[in-house]
């Protein structure tokens, strides 16, 4: 099974990179691509320029899509929805393919400092994606992640961490079938 894994953030302290990287510990027999979207930075949308032509690395967006058998991401929240830098990658792509996601199974994350764990962009991912072709297979918040986080161990809550343990097991058994 090939993986396609990033986080919806360019931080390079990326707390959603940090998720995503300890939940792929739990496929390491996988063949695993994790991308960065420092690696997609493009101008930012608008149609002026979509007259001009489609950016090299939104179509590469889409190829790395297109190569894989299932997405794991986990996005970022800025001011209640996706970043800027998500959004305008996601902007790009889908003026190339409305189907951004191709109809692959996805595990959907998010984690912020706070109580709601990145919930708003969750909420709006989980009813948005499907309509550009996601098949959000299960989906896992962490709220609080300073908290409920160690860069070393993972996820240390324990509620947590067996609420996400599950999941993942769940979203194995899902695309395996």
């Amino acid at each position: 099974m090939k993986i396609l894994a990033f986080a919806g953030s360019t931080s390079s302290t990326s707390i959603n990179r940090e998720l995503v990287k300890f939940v792929l510990k739990d496929f390491q027999d996988e063949e695993i691509n994790l991308i960065d979207l420092n690696d997609f930075t493009m101008p930012t949308f608008s149609i002026d320029l979509e007259k001009k032509g489609f950016p090299d690395e939104a179509h590469n967006f889409l190829k790395q899509i297109e190569e894989c058998d299932v997405i794991i991401c986990s996005l970022a929240e800025h001011n209640r929805s996706y970043s800027a830098a998500f959004k305008n990658v996601f902007d790009w792509a889908s003026r190339i393919n409305v189907k951004v996601f191709q109809n692959k199974p996805m595990l959907l994350m998010s984690t912020s400092p706070g109580g709601y764990g990145g919930g708003n962009v969750m909420n709006t991912a989980k009813t948005f994606f499907p309509q550009f072709a996601a098949d959000v297979k299960d989906t896992f918040s962490l709220s609080k992640f300073y908290e409920n986080f160690d860069m070393e161990s993972g996820v240390i809550n324990p509620d947590m961490l067996k609420e996400l343990k599950g999941k993942i097991e769940n979203f194995k058994i899902q695309v395996k079938n």
